[in-house]
């Protein structure tokens, strides 16, 4: 799974793989122990957990980047490698 950005503890990862459940943009995330699935349209978790910290820094960095990751979704979609985007500072 690519990771696409890192920030504060926290890793930001995109795959696509047809014939699961992939079908709504969605980032994956991983902080420390932690791991959630986030809605790139919404920015919320749509599986697992995050602490409120982490997950208010994950939702701040979506807002910033809606337009690319919905860029990167598509790449996935076609089955090509997302492009790294710039962490939150």
């Amino acid at each position: 799974m690519p990771i696409i950005s890192m920030f504060y503890g926290i890793i930001i990862m995109m795959v696509y793989d047809e014939g699961s459940r992939h079908y709504l943009p969605h980032v994956h995330v991983r902080a420390a122990e932690h791991t959630a699935s986030i809605s790139i349209l919404n920015a919320e978790i749509i599986a697992g957990s995050l602490p409120p910290k982490k997950l208010a820094l994950v939702r701040a960095w979506i807002i910033l980047h809606e337009e690319e990751l919905m860029t990167n979704w598509d790449l996935c979609r076609k089955h090509q490698t997302p492009v790294p985007l710039s962490p939150l500072q």
